[in-house]
């Protein structure tokens, strides 16, 4: 099990399985709506699976334009009451098939929000491809396009997804399982 800044990391997805599956996700995505496509990368766990995934769509032969958006739930505590644009894209939608890319849907809101807010803007379509699908969290009524893989209930970390902004580097999905001193 890797120790990673003291902490012991369980694998739950290894860097070649996450390959493995991006390169297929992306033959899916080939054959799906693909006119002028904007690739729009939810920032910020996103951004390991969104560059891998496009690089593994250049090799299946699509061409996209790539923006960022950053977007965060908002509200008191841990209540989710809203989700407010951090850092918006620059393009325009318009009368272009999106993909969103995210690293992670959990409760549904954050990509029902861009998805809707690229429909809003004009977008001919919107489909959405997240690395993980963690279905038990989901409180509307939400599904993805295309699905890495079904993550169970744990609080993830690496390829991208972090703790107090530490493990996004890790090549592989781990779940933290505890101090390697305590051993």
């Amino acid at each position: 099990m890797p120790v990673v800044r003291g902490k012991m990391i369980e694998t739950l997805f290894s860097p070649d399985v996450i390959a493995t599956r991006n390169t297929e996700m992306a033959a899916e995505i080939v054959k799906g709506r693909n006119d002028d496509l904007l690739v729009i990368s939810v920032l910020k766990g996103s951004f390991i699976f969104a560059a891998d995934l496009i690089r593994a769509m250049h090799h299946a032969g699509l061409a996209p334009e790539v923006e960022f958006i950053t977007l965060s739930s908002y509200g008191t505590g841990t209540v989710s009451r809203g989700v407010k644009i951090i850092k918006d894209i620059d393009s325009d939608p318009r009368d272009r098939d999106v993909l969103l890319i995210d690293d992670i849907l959990e409760s549904g809101r954050t990509l029902r929000f861009a998805r809707d807010l690229m429909l809003e803007r004009g977008a001919k379509s919107v489909s959405i491809a997240v690395l993980l699908d963690k279905k038990v969290k989901r409180e509307v009524d939400f599904e993805a396009d295309f699905v890495g893989f079904e993550c169970p209930d744990y609080f993830v970390v690496g390829y991208g997804m972090d703790v107090a902004y530490a493990f996004r580097e890790l090549p592989f999905v781990g779940v933290v399982t505890g101090d390697a001193d305590k051993v």
